[in-house]
């Protein structure tokens, strides 16, 4: 089940609120996790019973953990923790690509070669994975205290609203909100309006400017205008599509009283590449940096190793939104740059030019990572890299998929990704106009959906 849907809207969403309020205090807890298990196995109920195996692990790992008495006991239950979350993970999410990077390297020498098992990833699953590993990792680290109540921990692990895209929420932020929420009208009514706004992100936007991309990235030897209003319109439909996709889990979340971290703060506004990192997908960031960067040794031992720290960082979070090769060129890409920004003291090449146009090189150069995160092959992508240099012509030469109202929504979206406020800081100083402008925009795309085909969020695919 995905927010952007009739059935969500029209049937779930409020099935589920009408039950909660209904729900003793005692009982919301569980009714959000059975709920949380209809929105999970609508595609695939036979993916369920992984998450919560990994969930039952990890309850008892933390527990275990935190009750034993020597550093050998508590790391050996670590252990079984993270062997567990990285063996299904690695399993579901990089067994084919490890059988094929064997058959195109060892398997071209011998002859010999091992059939693909074809595994299907079950959706989300790098999201909880990361999610239930930090509360092991947290409790290893005497951060947090473990909870008594597997039924408070599946709801951590399970809810629905953050469940198969984040945000990456951390036990320790929650903790005290799963066991006592505090519901009002008005944190109910700025949630639901965050939601709305995360919607027409989604609906409006992100869907809109699609065409663009899809169109750009289908063709053969791009043009040059064809390339870069390709790869901007990319650029656009991701940021759209997954800041999208936050507000409305955050929205969701407030709903029931849960307030999560925010996950997007005006990313292409960044003056740097390092200023980026931490504007964009702030909690998948700060996951990174805590429990693989920080581990690794971070900048504490040295200027080359925290370099070599930064890269292994970087390709492994690359390589963590998928099994391709072009995954871990984004994540090289982007480490490249974060280490040539460190050598010049964490400042942008452009650093001493006027702001605007460190915003301007810095959004150039994201798009050049997003040429690697888009492009189904290395050769499509240097094919499109080829195009945004003006190797392949000029003009700008797209089939019809791409009309003009997509080339209007692509200005729409450059207006609203530089001029106007987030999301939330929307909510801090609410005003009625732009509140019923919000609502009448989003009963127009609730309406949409009729008339569109199925557009999944993209990041279910990571």
């Amino acid at each position: 089940m995905i927010f952007a849907s009739q059935i969500f809207l029209q049937a779930f969403l409020g099935l589920v609120i009408v039950l909660y309020a209904l729900t003793p205090t005692k009982g919301r807890s569980l009714l959000l996790t059975l709920a949380s298990f209809v929105f999970y196995g609508w595609w695939r109920p036979d993916f369920l019973p992984l998450m919560i195996f990994s969930a039952v692990v990890d309850f008892i790992a933390g527990a275990r953990l935190h009750a034993a008495t020597s550093d050998r006991h508590r790391r050996a239950w670590l252990f079984v923790s993270l062997t567990v979350n990285l063996g299904l993970l690695g399993w579901f999410k990089y067994a084919d690509f490890a059988i094929g990077a064997w058959n195109d390297t060892i398997g071209s020498w011998t002859g010999s070669h091992s059939p693909l098992l074809n595994l299907l990833l079950p959706v989300g699953i790098s999201f909880y994975t990361f999610q239930s590993m930090s509360y092991t990792i947290d409790i290893y680290r005497r951060e947090v205290v473990p909870t008594r109540s597997f039924i408070d921990f599946l709801c951590y692990v399970t809810l629905f609203p953050q469940l198969v895209a984040g945000p990456i929420v951390r036990y320790r932020d929650i903790a005290d909100q799963l066991r006592s929420r505090r519901h009002t009208l008005e944190g109910f009514a700025r949630g639901a309006w965050l939601f709305q706004i995360g919607f027409l992100k989604k609906v409006l936007i992100a869907d809109s400017v699609a065409p663009l991309a899809d169109a750009s990235f289908a063709v053969d030897n791009p043009s040059l205008l064809t390339a870069w209003v390709g790869i901007t319109a990319y650029a656009f439909q991701i940021y759209f599509d997954f800041s999208g996709y936050s507000d409305m889990a955050i929205g969701l979340g407030r709903l029931f009283g849960f307030e999560f971290p925010a996950n997007f703060d005006q990313p292409y506004r960044s003056r740097s590449i390092t200023e980026f990192w931490r504007r964009w997908h702030m909690s998948l960031s700060t996951w990174l940096r805590d429990y693989l960067y920080v581990p690794l040794g971070g900048n504490r031992k040295g200027e080359i190793r925290t370099y070599v720290n930064l890269a292994i960082t970087m390709l492994l979070g690359g390589l963590w939104h998928g099994a391709q090769w072009t995954f871990v060129a984004w994540g090289a890409w982007q480490g490249a740059w974060l280490i040539l920004e460190r050598l010049f003291g964490k400042r942008a090449l452009w650093s001493s030019f006027p702001a605007w146009t460190q915003v301007l090189f810095t959004f150039i150069v994201t798009l050049g990572g997003w040429v690697w995160f888009r492009a189904a092959s290395i050769p499509k992508a240097l094919d499109h890299f080829g195009g945004m240099l003006g190797l392949h012509g000029l003009g700008l030469t797209l089939p019809d998929a791409a009309n003009r109202m997509a080339t209007t929504f692509l200005l729409v979206a450059a207006l609203t990704v530089w001029l106007a406020p987030t999301a939330e800081a929307t909510l801090r100083r609410p005003r009625l106009l732009p509140a019923l402008t919000t609502s009448v925009l989003f009963l127009l795309a609730v309406l949409h959906l009729w008339f569109q085909e199925y557009t999944p969020f993209l990041y279910f695919q990571f």
